[in-house]
């Protein structure tokens, strides 16, 4: 039986994210909390398996309560939105900064067309996420006892002997899941404004936070970042998001494509879908990455790329929230490098550098 307490500060939504977890014979809520503050003691009394956490509370957000949870005693949380406006959608993407794995729209009422899907989705989420052990988030500027403050110590990256000449890579295809938009944030907010090829990005994401999630993005970012449109022209420097509902590639005339094709992995957009794109279009000048995620979505593809020529990067087991993508590719021997985040900013810097150098 996995456990759940609720963090809602209306009591009529409460009550129907009550009656919605409990309808699943496998969850049960343990305990309800109307404010962030509340909520804390919570978690030390019931010991939830995962939380679900409004954004919008007195006394202390959801945000904040995030923090101070995963400082604690660290929770898989999931973030119950009931708002689509941009502005504040975006917002709640801060809450994944602070720890949160997942973020969904709230069910509708019981009487709503929606309300079946939307509560199956939740239920889904809320039993995936409970498979994940989430760590302990140091807080911010924590000093150690010598005065220092804390950080991770990273290996060096070791390349294969290779000749990189000047424009050799034109594109990179990111792929990323649970997890996903934090190190996405870490890895686009350290290329600088500069970066010198178009970036094109499949993040499994629930309906509705699309836009928000650019937003997000573009506050930490210097490089200019859209929702791909059909036919769109590549611009060097550029990030495109794949959208909602389809897949996006590329074409021989090098524009981006959006397709309504069959799922792949039940997903749509599809990692898969990309990377096979990339990988008929550019070859060997192009550079695959696969994110932290859960399932499959991209590994197969990624070794296509790899074989077609191209520079391919898994996100190492390290950083991972969830390895299941990126440590499929590593079993497929998918990935030319296996690397954590700050170092696949460095590789990407270096392979696209304007200079002719070895690897």
């Amino acid at each position: 039986m996995i456990k759940v307490l609720v963090v809602e500060d209306s009591p009529v939504i409460q009550d129907l994210l009550v009656y919605t977890i409990n309808s699943d014979p496998s969850l049960i809520v343990v305990g309800t909390a109307k404010d962030g503050e509340e909520a804390i003691k919570m978690v030390d009394e019931v010991r939830p398996d995962v939380i679900t956490m409004d954004i919008h509370m007195p006394k202390m957000d959801g945000i904040t309560t995030t923090r101070k949870i995963m400082e604690t005693i660290p929770t898989p949380i999931v973030i119950v939105s009931s708002t689509f406006i941009n502005g504040e959608v975006s917002r709640t993407f801060h809450a994944m900064e602070a720890g949160a794995l997942a973020i969904l729209h709230r069910p509708p009422g019981i009487g709503h067309p929606d309300f079946h899907a939307t509560s199956v989705e939740l239920i889904n989420t809320i039993k995936l996420m409970s498979e994940i052990k989430v760590v302990r988030r140091w807080p911010r500027y924590q000093k150690l006892s010598d005065g220092k403050t804390l950080r991770s110590t990273l290996t060096d990256i070791t390349f294969q002997e290779k000749k990189i000449e000047k424009g050799a890579y034109q594109i990179i295809a990111i792929g990323a899941s649970t997890g996903g938009p934090v190190v996405l944030q870490t890895i686009l907010s350290g290329l600088g404004k500069e970066f010198p090829v178009p970036i094109l990005i499949v993040q499994h994401i629930a309906k509705g936070f699309l836009q928000g999630f650019t937003e997000w993005l573009s506050l930490s970012c210097e490089l200019p970042i859209h929702v791909a449109a059909h036919r769109e022209l590549l611009t060097p420097g550029n990030v495109y998001v794949a959208p909602d509902g389809f897949h996006m590639g590329v074409d021989s005339s090098k524009r981006l494509i959006l397709s309504k094709d069959e799922p792949e992995y039940s997903l749509r957009p599809a990692v898969s879908f990309l990377f096979r794109s990339v990988a008929n279009i550019y070859g060997p000048n192009s550079i695959g990455v696969l994110l932290t995620g859960m399932g499959k979505d991209g590994a197969k593809e990624l070794k296509t790329m790899k074989d077609s020529g191209a520079v391919t990067i898994a996100q190492n087991a390290e950083t991972s929230v969830v390895h299941g993508m990126p440590g499929e590719a590593v079993l497929l021997d998918a990935a030319t490098y296996i690397l954590p985040p700050e170092k696949i900013i460095t590789t990407l810097k270096m392979l696209t550098n304007n200079h002719d150098y070895k690897l």
